[in-house]
């Protein structure tokens, strides 16, 4: 039996949305209930999302509310999930004399600490990536919109990658704030045996080792691979579904089916977690190589693993992962954004605030 609308609206925090009478919108702007109903790209099958019944204002409080908690789901869940990837990695990052490739890195960790061993600081990487994903993908939106108004409708449109540039690095500058203590912990918790078994006992043990400050010692790094992944994982994405609509698909975006659009969010996700994975490799041999190592300077980073490692170790395993992981994180960032009766992202430059005279006028009329 389907779901009431109640029963459905119930599923959604309703701290995202206004009172009934303080907006409304047409019928036709919800997501149709039956499959019938839905007008399909591509011949692309529908699925019976129904948004709510009240619409969330674009660029409100509510708006950004929501994406940050997308953000939250779709960072906090991938990233958890590749756990075991993530783990092999490291561990090559860290130690190539033992980890000398994916399949060994795997039947190494197997044979000394068993299939639990796979998992292992999995909740630094849920609590780590979570905060990041809110701070990331909201402040996103916000930036996005912030610098859109200030270059002005003409410019906004003209540099719109620049503005995806910017935005998603002013975002991530925050998202590493939030992000990098827990990434301390999970390095050192997954590279070290023995040294914790979690967060909860990871946490206090590397403060008295290192101190507070000691959290933040990869920060510089943590920017280094973050900031330009971000910008690559942001801007490229954008261009890709905008081109993908423009080139590939035969009718315009707003008349293909919603499941279709959320393939779309997917395949150029994913895409450009690759192009994302390049760029950011060598900080994230970096990064993972200062939080294991007491001490360690960027300088004994280079001299130990040298340029090539630096640029190439465990570079296939991460296009893996990475690509995996940014195309099921813009999938779930905008399947959320679907079920909360937002429209799916991808390429579209934000409308810019109006001008004191253009809302006069429309005041007027």
């Amino acid at each position: 039996m389907a779901l009431s609308d109640r029963s459905r609206e119930s599923l959604l925090p309703s701290f995202l949305y206004a009172p009934a009478a303080a907006r409304s919108f047409a019928g036709a702007s919800r997501l149709p209930a039956s499959p019938a109903a839905a007008p399909a790209c591509g011949g692309a099958p529908s699925f019976p999302i129904q948004a709510p019944k009240e619409k969330i204002e674009m660029y409100s409080p509510a708006f950004y509310a929501a994406c940050t908690a997308g953000g939250i789901a779709s960072c906090g869940l991938t990233h958890m999930a590749v756990t075991p990837l993530d783990l092999v990695k490291c561990n090559m990052q860290i130690d190539p004399a033992k980890y000398k490739s994916i399949t060994s890195g795997f039947g190494i960790l197997a044979k000394e600490q068993g299939v639990r061993g796979f998992f292992r600081g999995w909740v630094p990487t849920l609590l780590g990536y979570s905060a990041q994903g809110a701070c990331k993908f909201g402040f996103y939106e916000f930036f996005k919109k912030y610098y859109s108004d200030i270059a002005g409708p003409e410019y906004a449109q003209k540099y719109k990658t620049l503005i995806y540039l910017a935005g998603s690095a002013s975002a991530e500058v925050i998202a590493d704030v939030a992000l990098c203590p827990f990434e301390a912990v999970k390095v050192r918790v997954q590279t070290q045996p023995g040294f914790a078994r979690g967060l909860s006992d990871g946490l206090p043990k590397f403060i008295r080792s290192e101190g507070a400050l000691g959290l933040y010692k990869g920060i510089v790094p943590l920017w280094g691979r973050q900031i330009p992944y971000t910008m690559m994982k942001f801007a490229s994405f954008e261009t890709i579904v905008e081109l993908i609509y423009k080139h590939a698909v035969p009718v315009p975006k707003s008349e293909c089916s919603k499941p279709f659009q959320l393939g779309i969010s997917f395949a150029g996700g994913y895409v450009a977690g690759v192009f994302c994975a390049i760029v950011s490799h060598p900080a994230d041999n970096l990064v993972s190589f200062l939080n294991n190592a007491k001490g360690a300077t960027v300088g004994d980073a280079v001299k130990k693993l040298g340029l090539w490692g630096l640029f190439t170790r465990g570079l296939p395993l991460r296009i893996v992962m990475i690509g995996t992981l940014t195309g099921a994180q813009w999938g779930i960032y905008d399947a959320f954004k679907v079920m909360v009766g937002l429209p799916t992202t991808g390429g579209v430059t934000p409308a810019p605030a109006p001008t004191a005279e253009e809302a006069a006028m429309k005041a007027s009329a």
